[in-house]
């Protein structure tokens, strides 16, 4: 095993240091008293009691969750077929292309993404709000959920499904039995990254987005530009916090999740033999 050097100390350091100081300050300066973002003047918790009752900042911030929800399971669903296609389908016409259609956003310009679903729906007369914001959202994130799930099912023990079939089950019954159960950590994760996409999102919901529907990034961009105040210093920080609980529980339901799925594989090979 490699030491670690003076060198590699120093660059984790300051790399660390680069990633997460400013998140620190931000965090200290959310229980500043003052108004002024940049002069200490003291520990207070008022600016949180008043982004609670900002009911722009609420509104938005539903949006975004459901916009979030909806999305991360349409992509989810649309990226796990589209991972099964890919990886179990072998050759067929039209392989080259429906890849191509997949990845293709992967390396796709944001805001040639979102212009070109602003004049899809423009042309189609679809009236721009919540559900817009979905589909763009769903469109962009699946390829995200594709790639994931399609990394577990290459290395997938394709015996295990055949063992299931050979006992009596049928194809949906094998899948939610056996194929699922495994994949499911690849599925999950697949769902946190669409939804960490959708939250993060400005440009293509910018492009989607209608008067009745505002996400909160756009509410964020829009407040910023007229100064950092104290309440988005409130909201990033809860935003945070809100982040670490789920990488926390994402860790813990995957371990769960792998522990299944060792159990799932035991009994598959045990039934197999």
């Amino acid at each position: 095993m490699k030491r670690f050097t003076l060198f590699n100390i120093t660059s984790l350091t300051l790399g660390f240091a680069f990633l997460y100081v400013p998140i620190l300050i931000l965090i200290i300066f959310s229980f500043n008293a003052s108004r002024l973002v940049t002069v200490w003047a003291g520990f207070s918790t008022k600016w949180y009691g008043k982004l609670l009752q900002n009911e722009a900042f609420l509104d938005a911030a539903w949006v975004t969750l459901k916009v979030g929800i909806l999305s991360s399971c349409i992509a989810t669903v649309l990226g796990t077929a589209a991972a099964m296609v890919m990886v179990r389908s072998g050759k067929f016409f039209g392989r080259t292309l429906f890849s191509g259609m997949i990845y293709a956003p992967l390396v796709m310009p944001e805001v040639i993404t979102g212009l070109s679903l602003l004049l899809l729906f423009i042309s189609l007369g679809v009236e721009r709000g919540v559900m817009t914001i979905v589909l763009a959202h769903a469109t962009f994130s699946m390829c995200y959920v594709s790639v994931v799930v399609s990394s577990r099912l290459v290395s997938f023990d394709q015996s295990l499904e055949e063992a299931a079939l050979d006992l009596g089950c049928s194809q949906f019954d094998a899948f939610k039995s056996v194929t699922l159960p495994i994949i499911a950590p690849a599925v999950i994760s697949g769902w946190l990254l669409a939804f960490t996409l959708s939250l993060d999102d400005l440009v293509i919901a910018s492009f989607t987005t209608g008067p009745s529907a505002t996400t909160l990034p756009i509410k964020i961009y829009s407040a910023v530009r007229l100064g950092v105040s104290p309440e988005i210093n409130a909201l990033s920080t809860l935003l945070i916090g809100a982040v670490t609980i789920g990488v926390i529980t994402a860790s813990l339901v995957t371990k769960r999740a792998a522990v299944h799925r060792k159990r799932h594989e035991e009994m598959a090979r045990q039934a197999e033999g």
